[in-house]
C-alpha cells in the first residue's frame, strides 16, 4: 500500500487508527499516510513512512483517519428553509409549504447563501463530497468551487416553471451548457435530476434518455419515496414508477434512485439487472413518515446503497455521521436482525458506496494510493468514546460530528481544529440572519 520513490511528500499524517474502507474491514495501526499533489502517495507502517521526506508532518493522536464522508443526496440551499414547515405529512409539507416558499424566495442570492451554509455545515461534519439537487445549479457550482468542496451538482428538471427554468426543456438546455463548461473540473461533476416520476412527463423522460446517452452523465431522481406515489402511478400509468423508468431506458449504472422506501420483488430485480444505486435518506423518511428503505435486503442482493441527508427542510440537519448511525439502527429493526448493516458496512455506505453511486469511486471514497486525498480525522479521545475496542464501532455508535477535527479535500485542508479555512463564518452568519428575517417577516428581498 505504498508508492516508494524519492519525491518529497507535501504532508505526512500519523493517526492512531487508519481505516481505508477498501479493503473492507481493515483497521491499520501505527501507519502513516502521505499526500503529494493532492493525492494519496503513500500508506505504510510508521517505520517505513518515516523514511520519506515531507514538507509537513502531522501527528494525530487518538484520531481515526478515514475517507471523507459522501452525502449522496441533498438540496443544499434548503438550509435557509430549515424548520420552516415541520411535523407535516409529506404532500402537505411539499405542496402547501415548500413549493410556495421556493416560488417566492429562491433566487441566485438565496442559492449562494444557502449553499455556502450547507457546505460549512457539511465540512464541520466531516463531509468532503456532496450531491446537490436544487435550483440555479450554476450558482451552486460556483460556491462549491470557491469553497474547495467536491460535488455532484444535479440540474433539476420538472415540467412546470421553477426558479431558473420555465420548463423541462429550458432546464435541460441550461444543464447541457453547464455540463460542457465543467466537464473537465477536477472536483465538480454535473448530473441531471428529473425531480420525480410524478413531476416529469414521458416526453421529458425520452429527452433525458437521449441526453444522458450522449453525455454519460448521472441521473439523480426521487423514486418510490412513498406508498401513495406507487398507488397514483399504478392508477395513472398502469405500472410502478421504476418499471416506467426502465421502459424509457433510464435505468443503468449511472442511475441514482433516491429514497426507495417501497421495494417489491420486481423492483429489486430491476435494480439488480440495471446495476442502479440506491440513495438511502433514513431521517428524512422517518420525519415525513415516508417509509423504510430495506437496506439489508438490497445489500444482500448486490445493490449499491449509499446514504444522503436530504435537505435541511425535511431532516433538519446535514449530519451524515448521525444519518449513518440512524441507518445502521433502522436497518436492524427493518431486517429483524441485530447483525444487519454492521458498523464497518455502515461506514462503507457513507464513503465508498457514495462515491460509486456518484461515479467517483475511481477518485475518492477510500484511502488508496493514487486516489484524491479526501480525508477526515475523527477525535476519539473523549470520555464518551472510551474504551476503544473497535474504533469503527465507536465512530458509528458513539461519535457525534463534534468529533470531526480536520478535513482535507484533494489534499487541501478545509477544516483545521474545527476551524473553517475558506469560509468567513461571521459573514456567513450575518447573511443567514438577513435571509431568516426576510422569510420570517414575509418581506421579499
Amino acid at each position: 500500500m505504498s508508492e516508494l520513490d524519492s519525491e518529497q511528500l507535501d504532508l505526512l499524517l500519523f493517526p492512531t487508527w487508519l481505516v481505508p474502507v477498501e479493503p473492507a474491514g481493515v483497521i491499520l495501526r501505527e501507519h502513516g499516510l502521505g499526500i503529494r499533489d493532492g493525492r494519496i502517495a503513500l500508506i505504510a507502517p510508521r517505520l517505513d513512512a518515516n523514511k520519506h521526506a515531507a514538507k509537513c508532518v502531522l501527528e494525530l493522536p487518538d484520531m481515526l483517519l478515514a475517507p471523507g464522508l459522501i452525502n449522496a443526496h441533498g438540496h443544499a440551499a434548503m438550509t435557509l428553509f430549515r424548520g420552516l414547515a415541520d411535523d407535516l405529512p409529506f404532500k402537505n409539507w411539499l405542496h402547501d409549504h415548500i413549493w410556495p416558499a421556493e416560488n417566492r424566495w429562491v433566487d441566485e442570492a438565496f442559492i449562494q447563501t444557502g449553499t455556502e451554509l450547507a457546505i460549512a455545515e457539511q465540512l464541520l461534519g466531516g463531509i468532503t463530497c456532496f450531491s446537490d439537487m436544487y435550483f440555479f445549479p450554476d450558482v451552486a457550482s460556483e460556491v462549491a468551487h470557491r469553497c474547495g468542496m467536491r460535488a455532484q451538482i444535479t440540474v433539476p428538471v420538472m415540467d412546470f416553471p421553477v426558479p431558473g427554468a420555465r420548463d423541462a426543456g429550458e432546464a435541460l438546455r441550461k444543464g447541457v451548457a453547464l455540463f460542457d463548461d465543467l466537464k473537465h473540473h477536477p472536483r465538480i461533476s454535473i448530473a441531471f435530476g428529473p425531480h420525480a416520476p410524478y413531476s416529469v412527463s414521458d416526453d421529458s423522460l425520452e429527452k433525458m434518455h437521449i441526453l444522458v446517452a450522449e453525455t454519460d452523465a448521472g441521473i439523480h431522481m426521487h423514486v418510490h419515496e412513498t406508498a401513495s406515489e406507487i398507488y397514483e402511478a399504478l392508477q395513472q400509468h398502469g405500472q410502478r414508477p421504476l418499471a416506467r423508468l426502465a421502459k424509457r431506458q433510464l435505468l443503468g449504472p449511472r442511475f441514482q434512485a433516491v429514497h426507495m422506501t417501497q421495494v417489491d420483488d420486481e423492483d429489486l430485480a430491476l435494480l439488480v439487472e440495471h446495476n442502479c444505486s440506491v440513495i438511502h435518506c433514513p431521517e428524512s423518511n422517518l420525519k415525513l413518515a415516508s417509509g423504510f428503505c430495506p437496506v439489508e435486503r438490497l445489500w444482500a442482493a448486490g445493490v449499491n446503497v449509499a446514504i444522503g441527508t436530504d435537505g435541511a427542510a425535511s431532516n433538519n440537519d446535514l449530519d451524515l455521521l448521525g444519518e449513518t448511525r440512524t441507518a445502521a439502527l433502522l436497518a436492524k429493526a427493518v431486517a429483524g436482525s441485530a447483525s444487519a448493516l454492521d458498523a464497518h458496512r455502515a461506514l462503507r455506505m457513507a464513503t465508498l458506496n457514495g462515491a460509486r453511486a456518484l461515479g467517483l469511486d475511481e477518485h475518492t471514497g477510500s484511502l488508496e494510493v493514487g486516489k484524491f486525498a479526501d480525508l477526515v480525522a475523527f477525535d476519539l479521545s473523549g470520555l464518551a468514546q472510551q474504551p476503544v475496542y473497535d474504533p469503527v464501532s465507536q465512530l458509528i455508535y458513539t461519535c457525534g460530528r463534534d468529533c470531526v477535527r480536520h478535513v482535507w479535500v484533494a489534499g487541501k485542508q478545509l477544516l483545521t481544529d474545527r476551524r473553517l479555512t475558506r469560509i468567513d463564518q461571521d459573514q456567513l452568519m450575518a447573511n443567514v440572519r438577513q435571509w431568516s428575517t426576510k422569510i420570517r417577516d414575509g418581506k421579499k428581498p
